[in-house]
Parts: structure tokens; sequence; C-alpha cells
């Protein structure tokens, strides 16, 4: 039987980490190690200056104290699958998009790349939501995408070369709605700075950080993530590691001169 590693950034009490688990179950062995807290936004980061603790709580499923998703995946393969990797790790179904450049920031996607950086195909999945919409149609339509597309997977074989993942998000619509599955560009955002400054009981000042947008110039973004999802589509997009902007190396150069 094929085997799946899951992970997540929202902790491993998160209803659409169990959901997706529950999903892939159902033809698939499925191995959970997700962190013990919310560790959303904390990219590719792994934990360096202190030990961790991977705790079992069920079999098959594990949680790492204070652990980052990438440290997840580090940590599960180099314990739980020291002698046989994982056929496929997905990281999600993450409570919120991850689309345009939140990919940088996002957790979700950085589980995903450390999967592929440690050898092993990797998904990344993340439902976009609207006000209540997680409670008015659940986590349903991107189970069935996502198991959807991991029977492709291992029926036609992963469609990327190595140190490549798969990031894959899901609009907030119905199932009745959903218009289909896109393959997409990474999409260009508006970005701005939002730091919230308040004091605590004992008058000690603080910032809290502003959630992010979703605002985006629509001329910018025919054929991206941001286009699909906000019409109805999800959005499937072939992510690479390698962040060299090659187009600039001639320019660079002659700049240097």
């Amino acid at each position: 039987m094929r085997e799946i590693l899951i992970t997540n950034d929202d902790g491993f009490e998160a209803e659409g980490l169990l959901e997706l688990a529950k999903s892939l179950k159902s033809k698939y062995k499925v191995t959970v190690i997700a962190p013990s807290i919310e560790k959303s936004a904390c990219a590719h980061s792994i934990t360096i200056t202190k030990p961790l603790r991977l705790i079992k709580l069920d079999d098959n499923f594990f949680k790492v104290d204070d652990g980052t998703p990438a440290d997840c995946i580090f940590l599960g393969l180099h314990s739980l699958f020291r002698d046989k990797k994982p056929d496929l790790i997905i990281s999600g179904i993450n409570h919120g998009a991850n689309m345009a450049e939140d990919i940088t920031y996002s957790g979700t996607c950085g589980g995903a790349m450390e999967g592929v950086l440690q050898g092993v195909s990797s998904l990344a999945v993340s439902q976009l939501y609207i006000a209540d919409s997680l409670i008015k149609y659940g986590f349903d339509l991107a189970c069935d995408i996502t198991l959807d597309l991991v029977d492709k997977i291992f029926k036609d074989g992963f469609p990327l070369p190595e140190k490549k993942l798969l990031n894959l998000n899901i609009p907030a619509v119905s199932k009745s709605d959903f218009k289909g599955l896109k393959v997409t560009h990474a999409g260009e955002k508006e970005y701005y700075t939002d730091a919230t400054l308040a004091k605590n009981p004992r008058g000690v000042e603080y910032y809290w950080l502003g959630q992010n947008s979703m605002n985006f110039d629509a001329s910018k973004n025919s054929g991206s993530d941001l286009e699909a999802v906000f019409s109805g589509y999800a959005s499937l997009t072939p992510i690479t590691l390698n962040l060299t902007e090659y187009k600039e190396l001639q320019r660079l150069k002659e700049w240097l001169k």
C-alpha cells in the first residue's frame, strides 16, 4: 500500500489536517506528524537552537513539540522513515489560501519544500476562506480534489522533476459552484505594513502584526492562482526552490562593470 506523510502549519488538532487524513486513509496508509501549536507564516524555517520532541498521540499520529512544518518533515524522515521514505508528502489542508508571494511566508508550503529537498514528491494544499465559508462548506471539496490528485500522482507519476513541488489552492465555494481545476502561475498581490500598537495590563507597549490582505490588480494576474481561485476554480501551481532570476543575470553583470 502506498504511504503518505502529512503535516500542516495550523497544528495537530486543525480540522483541515484531520479531514484530509481521514479522506486519504480510505485508500492509503497515512502518517501524520504535525506541529503541537499553530505555526502559520513560519515559512521554511527549521529549529536548530533547541532539541525537538516527537510525541506519539496515536497509531501513526505524532506531534512535534513547538516544531515547524519543516521540522516535522525533517524529523519524520530521519526517525520514522529512516529505512523507507513515504511515497508522497502532503502539507495541509491549510485554513486559508497560500497564493502569490504569500508562498514565501507559508509554513504549509515550507513543509512541502522540505519534502522535495529530502527527495520526496510533495504537495501543499490550502483552502481560501471568506467570512464563514469554512463553516458553511467545510473541507469536503478540498479533500475530494486532493484525493483525485493523489490518485493521479500514483497512477501516472509525479509530474515535476526533483526539488519542485505542487501548490494546490481551493476556492471558497460549495461543491455545486466549483468550476474545476486550472494549472496556474503564482500571482502578484498588493502588500502593506500594518502593525497595531497597544499596551498590556502593566503598561508595556507591544505590536500586533496585521492580517494580510487579498488585494490584487486583476490586469496583472491573468492566468494566475489569484484569478483562478477568486473565480471559483482550484489552482495547481508548480513551484521551484531555485530562486535565481535567470533573466537578470546578464543585466547584473553589466551593472557591475
